[in-house]
């Protein structure tokens, strides 16, 4: 599954791990995506969401 925001469109960054010796490694930072129950179009359908669509209103919350 990909880790993509279904809202936003947000996925992974890439970048180096700094070691104490500055030994640089690739890693992934990932988005703190949530599975949420979501009021689209009257019909209501799981999506992945990251933290900032929900906190910032961008989807509808089905109850």
């Amino acid at each position: 599954m990909a880790k993509r925001c279904e809202v936003c469109g947000k996925g992974p960054q890439v970048g180096n791990a700094v070691s104490h010796s500055h030994i640089l490694t690739k890693r992934r930072w990932l988005p703190n995506l949530q599975s949420v129950r979501v009021n689209t179009n009257g019909t209501v359908r799981r999506m992945r969401v990251c933290t900032r669509c929900l906190k910032g209103g961008k989807i509808q919350r089905a109850l």
